[in-house]
């Protein structure tokens, strides 16, 4: 295999060991290593060298004194769908509320619409044109959720597109089935006999094709109940699924507590989070994937992440890429608003695009840390510190993007 050297680093940045950081480790967990270099040999960094030591090489990237990190983790996506909603923003502009709007049949169930009338390479296309602009920001593994198809033919039609964009497009891209993301219009009042029918006619189905990794819930007022939410998770669970929830966005009704009970791998949303759910996901051992995207662009409130982080859940930062409530991908935008509006310091930000969402996707033995044995997923940022790194906004610092050993830019 080619062997490649990154030398000349002036900070290498990176989280260290394969589990979640919460608590003080969030900070104290990262290594900030000065005059570094990374050995890769293929797709995986064999040695990391510190104080100008560099080891012979043919194949040399001189990284000019820049800062250094693992590639970054989007952990929550909902990256597959059909048509975008900008008609909605004039509503949200004269006070309608996400509910409101999905009560009216837009919403999801607009995007339910447009992704059920394009077909799978329409699908495709447009969710690998994004990904391409992750990737050139320095996202080297990306989590996609279904949920916009809510039927039998057109979830399997997300998740196909998912599994064609790993094993066609070469996309570090995991998956989630996601049909419990809203009530679609054939089940229009009755909840109960969706979750049903996801249960006995859909995700037999993503079992037998082995679609996705992981099974996700809506548990909030007007979708799923905690009930209905723990129903749906806990068959998810004797497929042998791991588990992940959308909680306490807007009301706190109990599902970040049902993370923490039935042991979730994550819990998304939270802003409206209390604190018997903050502390059932740290005794659950559940990663807190917050969405700050999402609460800009909708004028919401942010995430509590300094109460969860002082709780020891160890927190994520993801976009929550979607046509709807945030039409961005834009990681590094996240990252800056996890700075300034979360109050989290630059090596809880980096720990939370790499690691804990590493984690929050079961990668953490494989990503998110620059170590050896893990996958060379690198980035090199037009910075020379994490401080600047979080500090810019709006702007692609992403100078050079490497997955799998390969540089892509």
């Amino acid at each position: 295999m080619a062997m490649l050297l990154i030398k000349n680093i002036g900070v290498l940045a990176t989280a260290v060991g394969n589990n979640a950081h919460g608590g003080a480790a969030q900070h104290n967990g990262v290594r900030l290593i000065r005059d570094a270099a990374v050995l890769i040999n293929g797709d995986a960094i064999v040695r990391v060298c510190e104080n100008g030591e560099a080891p012979e090489c043919d194949n040399v990237i001189d990284a000019g004194g820049r800062l250094v990190t693992a590639g970054l983790v989007d952990a929550h996506t909902h990256l597959i769908f059909g048509g975008w909603r900008q008609h909605e923003v004039p509503l949200k502009l004269r006070g309608a509320g996400y509910l409101e709007i999905l009560k009216a049949g837009g919403g999801i169930l607009n995007t339910l619409t447009a992704t059920r009338k394009a077909t799978e390479d329409e699908l495709y296309e447009r969710a690998e044109k994004a990904l391409n602009e992750m990737l050139l920001s320095g996202v080297t593994t990306v989590e996609a959720k279904s949920g916009y198809g809510l039927d039998v033919e057109n979830e399997l039609k997300q998740l196909r597109v998912i599994r064609r964009l790993a094993n066609e497009g070469g996309f570090s891209v995991v998956p989630t089935f996601m049909a419990a993301h809203a009530v679609p219009p054939e089940f229009k009042g009755d909840p109960d006999g969706y979750i049903e029918f996801i249960i006995t006619e859909i995700l037999p189905k993503v079992a037998d094709e082995e679609l996705c990794e992981f099974v996700d819930v809506f548990c909030e007022t007007g979708v799923f109940d905690v009930t209905q939410s723990r129903k749906m998770l806990e068959f998810a669970s004797i497929y042998g699924f791991k588990t992940k929830i959308h909680a306490d966005e807007i009301n706190a009704i109990g599902g970040s507590v049902l993370a923490g009970e039935i042991g979730a791998v994550s819990a998304e949303h939270l802003i409206a989070i209390d604190g018997a759910g903050i502390s059932s996901m740290a005794k659950g051992g559940v990663i807190a994937c917050l969405l700050p995207g999402t609460s800009l662009y909708l004028n919401k409130d942010f995430a509590p992440a300094r109460k969860m982080i002082e709780a020891g859940v160890p927190v994520a930062i993801c976009t929550d890429f979607n046509p709807g409530s945030c039409p961005s991908s834009n990681l590094q935008l996240c990252m800056n608003l996890g700075y300034l509006k979360y109050r989290m310091t630059p090596e809880e930000v980096l720990t939370a695009v790499t690691l804990n969402a590493a984690c929050a996707v079961d990668r953490g033995d494989t990503i998110g840390t620059v170590e050896a044995g893990k996958q060379a997923d690198l980035v090199i940022w037009d910075a020379e510190d994490l401080d600047y790194l979080v500090y810019r906004m709006g702007s692609n610092l992403a100078k050079t993007v490497i997955r799998k050993g390969k540089i892509v830019k």
